[in-house]
């Protein structure tokens, strides 16, 4: 089956009732309230949002009708659960860094070795890598290394759940930065070169002054 791609808030529900289901795993199944609150959170979140329950309630028809999310009865309140690992063919640990991009937007690779700790241990930063470029390389791809931005050391990844990503553009601060860097470097080159002319006048001088037997000075 092919997914089509998802709406912010449905990325957000699937990523919260995978996140709660190692972090809260006495709750889960959620609620649709408890999940309405961890699609609301306002920490580890990025956007935050504020979504009703009814919003949430039609994303999650919307990704049951997906084969993502299914619901379960008892104690006379429906409570939800994921099926992201089958329902995007993904093995574990590149489901819970799919769930952290979505949770959290872009992020370095050591970023998400850090924040999926409680979904996921990877050994390193290079095994991060390495499910990373595994969703890269899907067809299509459910996830994208992103241009590094002006002045960060490290490059930042995101999902393709929700569509294409919008690559960074440099800031004017650092096309500014970039320019007089550009400048500085024309300058010292013409230093340079004046440098050499005045050292070739010099020598021109000597020795014309040393034919007519004067002294250069």
């Amino acid at each position: 089956m092919t997914l089509r791609t998802l709406s912010a808030l449905e990325a957000r529900v699937l990523a919260v009732l995978v996140e709660k289901e190692s972090t809260v795993p006495d709750s889960y199944p959620l609620s649709l309230n408890a999940l309405t609150l961890g699609c609301n959170q306002k920490t580890a979140r990025d956007p935050v949002m504020a979504a009703s329950e009814a919003d949430v309630l039609e994303a999650l028809e919307e990704l049951k009708s997906m084969h993502l999310v299914s619901s379960v009865s008892g104690n006379r309140v429906v409570r939800f659960e994921h099926n992201g690992a089958r329902g995007l063919a993904v093995p574990g640990a590149a489901l819970a860094l799919l769930t952290l991009l979505m949770l959290r937007g872009p992020q370095t690779a050591a970023e998400l070795r850090q924040n999926t700790e409680r979904l996921h241990r990877f050994a390193d930063v290079s095994s991060v890598e390495g499910f990373l470029d595994e969703l890269a390389e899907r067809t299509p791809p459910l996830a994208i290394k992103l241009a590094r931005a002006p002045g960060a050391r490290e490059p930042r990844w995101a999902h393709l759940l929700c569509g294409e990503v919008s690559q960074p553009e440099p800031s004017q601060a650092g096309s500014a930065h970039i320019a007089r860097d550009e400048e500085m470097a024309f300058l010292r080159a013409e230093q340079q070169r004046m440098n050499a002319e005045l050292v070739q006048l010099k020598a021109l001088v000597h020795r014309m002054a040393g034919e007519l037997g004067l002294s250069p000075d």
